[in-house]
């Protein structure tokens, strides 16, 4: 079980459509993939996409601090001391949480593999299957309507809708023409990205609710850094609101639980670092009554895969948002989770079942 090699590739696949939001306009999914190999042959895999705008995290600095950085610190030790092996790549650099979850999900999949069972089992198993949400961008409200009417005909019935880029009178608009569009039998969620001021949230939010508009939950409405800002928004409506980028570790989880400043919190592995630093979040969360979704940044199968085991694991996950590899003009991953519509399905083969990625095929055929 001693670590052999650590390699890196880099992935680039074209998107259906362009995915946007209030923060970012996304062509390509963009990523570095990581292989752990041991000395008995079996490979695990991690990955990370840049997600600049959210986790600082570029392409060049992920791929050099996996290579420079975390790989020195694993190379010729057992994978079976993950603790140690996790600890050490937390402790190696400050932020680059991108760069560690790869590392961190390719160490998962090893563990597993090695006892023989799915990583979701490994982890707890508290459940064997999942349903997504599916994202609409934001676009014009007639478009938003039309792509909407499109995911609920095609059986989802969650959907995520993209606000926050210009005014909220447009925001208001987007969600009446979705709601219109789909009817009263699809859950809608809102996700503001920041693009909101807390008077602003506050007054959006209570007109969607005088509206009739049944929203689910509003997502990080406010920056990032204003947690007072949250919380005024949280107390202010009957609508539940949930943090997504005031949330990376498990100090800015404790910090949002004790105050109350939200309702509900989103787990990325890119931006917690990884799969044990999310559990950290997750039952630190359920010790207060406060549930969890697991969501992910444009991301191939590898990566959602690693994401959609921890959060069938979790009794306290309660909601995912992991439909990224839906949005991929096409797929590179060979094995992993498996998609009907919105339900995500595993393998009963061991770790993550992953058996291959393109960029490693295509370098082995070259």
């Amino acid at each position: 079980m001693i670590i052999q090699s650590v390699e890196v590739r880099r992935q680039s696949v074209p998107l259906i459509k362009p995915f946007k939001t209030a923060l970012r306009t996304v062509h390509h999914a963009e990523s570095v993939l990581v292989r752990i190999t041991l000395d008995d042959g079996k490979t695990g895999w991690g990955e990370a996409p840049p997600t600049v705008v959210i986790t600082g995290d570029y392409l060049e600095g992920i791929e050099a601090a996996i290579r420079h950085t975390f790989a020195p610190l694993l190379l010729g030790r057992n994978v079976l001391a993950y603790e140690q092996l996790l600890q050490s790549v937390h402790q190696s650099a400050v932020g680059c949480t991108s760069g560690k979850a790869a590392v961190d999900m390719a160490i998962y999949d090893l563990m597993s593999q090695s006892c023989g069972m799915p990583l979701y089992r490994f982890l707890g198993g508290y459940r064997d299957r999942l349903e997504t949400d599916y994202t609409v961008s934001v676009n014009l409200p007639e478009e938003m309507g039309e792509d909407a009417a499109r995911y609920a005909n095609a059986g989802f019935r969650v959907l995520k809708i993209k606000v926050g880029k210009d005014s909220i009178e447009r925001d208001i608009e987007r969600i009446r023409e979705v709601r219109r569009r789909v009817g009263s039998g699809v859950r809608i969620r809102v996700d503001a990205n920041q693009g909101w001021q807390p008077k602003e949230a506050i007054r959006s939010i209570r007109r969607m609710e005088d509206m009739g508009l049944d929203i689910e939950l509003v997502e990080q409405p406010v920056k990032a850094h204003d947690i007072d800002g949250l919380k005024r928004v949280t107390d202010a409506v009957e609508t539940p609101v949930m943090a997504d980028e005031s949330v990376f570790s498990p100090q800015q989880a404790f910090e949002i639980i004790r105050s109350r400043a939200a309702d509900m919190l989103n787990i990325k592995l890119m931006k917690s670092g990884g799969i044990y630093k999310a559990q950290i979040i997750c039952h630190m969360a359920e010790e207060f009554g406060i549930e969890c979704m697991v969501g992910s940044m444009i991301e191939s199968r590898v990566a959602v895969t690693a994401a959609a085991h921890f959060a069938a694991s979790k009794k306290n996950v309660t909601r995912v948002d992991l439909d990224a590899p839906l949005m991929l003009l096409h797929d590179p991953v060979y094995g992993g989770v498996k998609y009907d519509g919105p339900l995500m399905t595993f393998a009963e083969e061991a770790g993550l079942g992953i058996r291959g990625v393109e960029a490693f095929r295509e370098e082995a055929l070259g």
